[in-house]
């Protein structure tokens, strides 16, 4: 089954940030001494947190509606615009806020 490209209405607003998150097996002995090593071999991923600042009703439907179609867990193509090329993303969360009588941040 091919995956789905996310094509939102315009590009996330500025300020986008992106976290690592490491996966590690620890192993802790009584000494005081811990031995780590990488849970799998795609332990790094990275976390991103994008906002629209101001979608119509219209566009945030149609975000909205794209991330439930997922569910929170089926992947999907997205390319940043500071990226070279899509990569595949979930999105298992999100925020809307209304900020006036017709816009909307997600």
């Amino acid at each position: 089954m091919a995956l789905p490209t996310f094509v939102p209405p315009c590009n996330p607003s500025p300020g986008t940030s992106e976290t690592p998150e490491i996966k590690l097996l620890r192993a802790e002995f009584g000494d005081g001494y811990t031995q780590a090593t990488a849970d799998g071999i795609n332990h790094i991923r990275t976390v991103t947190e994008c906002t629209w600042e101001v979608l119509t009703k219209d566009e945030r439907n149609e975000v909205v509606a794209f991330f439930r179609e997922r569910g929170g867990y089926q992947p999907f193509y997205f390319r940043m615009p500071h990226h070279d090329h899509a990569r595949k993303w979930t999105v298992e969360n999100w925020t809307e806020t209304l900020i006036s009588g017709s816009y909307h941040r997600i």
